[in-house]
């Protein structure tokens, strides 16, 4: 168990791992407060926000449930909390570095055909040049 804590540590110690909570429980607020107090942020700020609730279109919400729609199905440990939210944390993480990714291929892409763009005005402007002065000592 002290083995997880400490890669759970330096995991969260890369970036600090920002966690808004909204239950409607006060039990499960002030537990889930008391798990993650060095974690807490608010809910504008946050990276996830854990819920006692079903949230719907934010990806950032974390649902903690009895159903199995849940992201962390009660009863739970402190320890299967955190890994639950680092294994969210992660999936954020990644598909916002896929999209940031994906972003840049594009941009990579768009460079490409700008590049082109320039080096063909480039070679017109060169023969125009050439032309008229061509035409300038021929005259």
């Amino acid at each position: 168990m002290k083995i997880y804590a400490i890669v759970s540590n330096i995991i969260w110690k890369a970036k600090v791992l920002k966690i808004a909570i909204e239950c409607k429980s006060p039990l499960m607020q002030k537990s889930l407060e008391l798990f993650l107090s060095k974690h807490l942020s608010s809910v504008k700020q946050c990276d996830i926000l854990v819920r006692d609730e079903v949230c719907l279109n934010d990806e950032r919400c974390f649902y903690i449930g009895s159903d199995a729609k849940a992201d962390l199905v009660k009863p739970f440990s402190k320890s299967q909390l955190i890994l639950a939210l680092e294994n969210r944390y992660k999936t954020i993480v990644k598909d916002t570095q896929t999209n940031i990714d994906e972003e840049e291929a594009e941009e990579s892409l768009n460079f490409e055909i700008l590049q082109k763009r320039i080096e063909y005005l480039t070679q017109e402007y060169q023969q125009n040049i050439l032309k008229s002065v061509k035409a300038f000592y021929e005259n």
